[in-house]
């Protein structure tokens, strides 16, 4: 009897552990189902169910193109239309008419600026003022370069000149002007010489860069073939300067308009510039006419500015492509 219970008990706990065993084993399928589903991801192992509408595939998005039209002609004349519109809406919506000759309106500026009788002068001017920033621009252009190839061949040469350098950027010309005025008069030479000085730092900064920008292998090839001063100058450092100094040029175009236009303001003699017609507009309440010179003065300072950029990639735009490497 006493052997009858005990197998009966052992049974039962068999088959409980039957059991449980069981249920774990159906746990653990579950789980490998779920992990192998995981890991298949619903593009490999998924299949759409019957009577499902396709997947639709995703479309390539539409990205402009940064070197496309739209971009590099949309974008300059999005700018303009919101700068006009802002315009108008200052002249005619903030202004009161009394006032709005302290803003006039863009056609106004045109018809009665651009296209008055005043037009011709102002075209004069703005010659003249052209031929003393190129002049200026040319006389920065020898120093400057000279003064960095100097500074390039010695690191005392350096170390010396190259603080008056940027004590002479830093100096403030408009304190300088008067002491200009008593050493070259009031004309075309003290004008030309604002222009200098204003336009010589990029050009000495830039240009003494590029010439310590050459590799480094390259000027070890150099050395071991003997090369002198002058050739090494002349074959290595020289054209790989010419980028930077193009930069610095262009840079130093606007500034030598900025500088010619500077000059007409505080040597108001001789044939006036285009300056001289600003402030004379200024002191007549013409604004137009006032307007009308200073977009001309803009126009030259970017013409100048885009013909250094084309002659730059005229020059080197074949060996040198800045946008390469983005």
């Amino acid at each position: 009897m006493r052997g009858t219970l005990m197998n009966a008990t052992t049974a039962r706990a068999t088959a409980k552990a039957d059991a449980v065993r069981g249920n774990h084993d159906d746990h653990d399928d579950h789980d490998d189902d779920k992990v192998t589903a995981a890991e298949v991801g619903p593009g490999r192992g998924a299949e759409p169910a019957r009577g499902a509408p396709p997947a639709k595939s995703a479309r390539p998005r539409f990205r402009l193109s940064a070197d496309g039209p739209v971009v590099r002609y949309g974008g300059p004349l999005a700018v303009l239309a919101a700068v006009l519109g802002l315009w108008y809406l200052v002249s005619y919506g903030v202004l009161e008419p009394s006032r709005r000759f302290l803003l006039p309106a863009p056609h106004v500026v045109v018809t009665d600026g651009l296209l008055g009788p005043n037009i011709s002068g102002m075209l004069e001017a703005l010659g003249r003022t052209a031929t003393v920033a190129l002049t200026g621009l040319a006389i920065a252009f020898v120093i400057g370069v000279v003064w960095a190839i100097v500074m390039s061949q010695e690191k005392w040469a350096e170390r010396s000149l190259f603080p008056y350098a940027v004590v002479l950027q830093c100096i403030p010309i408009l304190a300088l002007v008067p002491l200009i005025g008593f050493w070259f008069g009031f004309g075309f030479t003290a004008r030309v010489f604002v222009c200098v000085l204003i336009a010589l730092f990029p050009i000495v900064s830039n240009t003494l860069f590029g010439l310590k920008s050459v590799d480094p292998g390259l000027r070890r090839l150099f050395k071991l073939h003997h090369a002198g001063r002058l050739t090494v100058l002349r074959k290595l450092e020289a054209p790989a300067a010419l980028p930077a100094l193009f930069e610095g040029l262009r840079v130093a175009a606007g500034l030598s308009v900025v500088g010619a236009i500077v000059g007409d303001f505080f040597f108001k003699q001789g044939e006036p510039g285009i300056g001289i017609l600003i402030d004379t507009f200024r002191a007549r309440l013409q604004s137009p006419e006032l307007f009308a010179s200073i977009l001309l003065a803009s126009v030259l300072g970017v013409a100048v500015f885009l013909f250094f950029g084309l002659l730059s990639r005229k020059v080197v735009g074949r060996w040198y492509n800045p946008e390469a490497g983005r």
